[in-house]
């Protein structure tokens, strides 16, 4: 017999992701590799068996101080992974809310002193000590919806000392929330005050002078890069994306969000590990990216919080043929902290099938940020990361907006604010 610390039995419905291909596109997008009554035993952090729950009652033992417990019916789903957040960042950008209201777009808000820069002042004047408190709580709010696995970009700083700052401060996050962060170096957020006018200039100095020490100290798996009228040009980010390929750091790119400029393209020619946005993008573009098997992360509330005329992209992303991801975007920008909410607008809003959503928060988004083979599923050798959820079925969370967990694991300890 298996034995387990903790044995969950009466699942009503369970989605494992398992046994499909990672990443899942066309006809795949909407396998969930569902059980019926089925249970899922942990030890040591990793599932230890995953089946039926009649198998389970003599194929598990529980160890002497083991919890078990029945669902009695709920559906259960792996831990969400979020493939595209801002989440370090101080301060807050409330005010601006009504000047979208009015009309105002991102630039418009940008050129006017505020959006962005706004941050990027208020994170370069905030102690390390006021990062972590603030990102550690918004983190932990994060996990308690269900989320255990975070992508986390720098970005807010925008000069050397600053963004290697908002980097070292990771792993401080990891060990403080308990949940799995993917590092991204976003120094090409924007041009800086420092260099307006300049963007050229800017990314010289990230690729001579940033991106070694990034590298060398391993304090990011990815580079990324804004790529949009107004911020980085296609050559710019070419140029900053080829740099940090060539000194083995994995690259994504913020593309055709608000105009199509070109960066979809540029994300297919340089294999990319995600191309993300994507909203200006052209049928052709999201094609040429399917060729070139470069995912596409769909941030579908972030056109909800920008008042973007267009609501998402994501049955165009999935009728061309692309590994469609999910993230939250999560930023002063768009502030949400619910991948529940993420899904029900990735369904309501971007088109995609409650099915497809899931996928795309889970396997999808976990072979976006390199993560396959350790998180997005529920199988026998992977970490317990798991959401319990008071539905029958696991199709009805993002049909439920908002749609909140009863119970959050991540590597089979119960997340404390649940």
């Amino acid at each position: 017999m298996t034995s387990a610390e903790l044995l969950v039995t009466g699942i009503g419905e369970l989605a494992t992701l398992a046994g499909g291909p990672i990443p899942r596109t066309g006809r795949s997008l909407g396998e969930l590799g569902l059980l019926e009554r089925a249970a899922l035993a942990v030890d040591r952090g990793r599932f230890v068996f995953v089946g039926p729950e009649r198998t389970a009652r003599r194929a598990v033992r529980l160890r002497k101080g083991g919890v078990a417990w029945d669902a009695g019916g709920a559906s259960v789903v792996p831990g969400w992974v979020d493939a595209h957040t801002h989440a370090i960042f101080a301060g807050d950008r409330h005010r601006e809310v009504g000047a979208k209201v009015r009309g105002a777009s991102y630039a418009e808000i940008a050129r006017r002193g505020g959006g962005l820069l706004e941050t990027v002042r208020a994170t370069r004047a905030a102690s390390s000590a006021t990062l972590l408190n603030d990102t550690v709580a918004r983190l932990s709010r994060m996990a308690a919806l269900g989320t255990t696995s975070v992508e986390v970009k720098s970005g807010y700083a925008l000069d050397k000392p600053g963004e290697l700052r908002l980097l070292e401060l990771l792993p401080a996050l990891a060990r403080r929330t308990g949940l799995r962060l993917v590092p991204t170096y976003l120094g090409a957020h924007a041009v800086p005050r420092e260099y307006e006018g300049r963007g050229g200039d800017y990314i010289d100095t990230l690729v001579r002078d940033s991106l070694p020490e990034v590298a060398r100290r391993g304090l990011a798996r990815f580079c990324d890069v804004f790529c949009e009228p107004g911020f980085f040009s296609v050559a710019e980010s070419g140029r900053l994306l080829k740099a940090a390929a060539r000194l083995g750091l994995g690259t994504k790119i913020h593309a055709d969000e608000f105009h199509r400029l070109g960066g979809a393209r540029l994300a297919a020619r340089l294999h990319v590990a995600s191309a993300d946005h994507l909203l200006a993008a052209t049928p052709r573009d999201l094609e040429a990216l399917a060729a070139a098997r470069v995912p596409a992360v769909l941030l579908p509330v972030t056109p909800f919080a920008s008042m973007a005329p267009r609501p998402g992209v994501g049955r165009e992303m999935a009728a061309a043929g692309l590994a469609v991801a999910l993230g939250s975007d999560l930023s002063p920008n768009s502030w949400v902290e619910s991948m529940g909410i993420v899904l029900s607008h990735a369904v309501y809003g971007a088109r995609l099938t409650p099915a497809e959503a899931i996928v795309g928060a889970t396997v999808n988004a976990a072979h976006a940020v390199g993560l396959d083979g350790v998180a997005g599923t529920v199988q026998v050798g992977r970490d317990a990361d798991f959401s319990v959820y008071p539905t029958r079925s696991v199709e009805e969370i993002p049909y439920r907006i908002g749609a909140v967990p009863t119970r959050v694991y991540r590597q089979g300890i119960r997340h404390p604010s649940r």
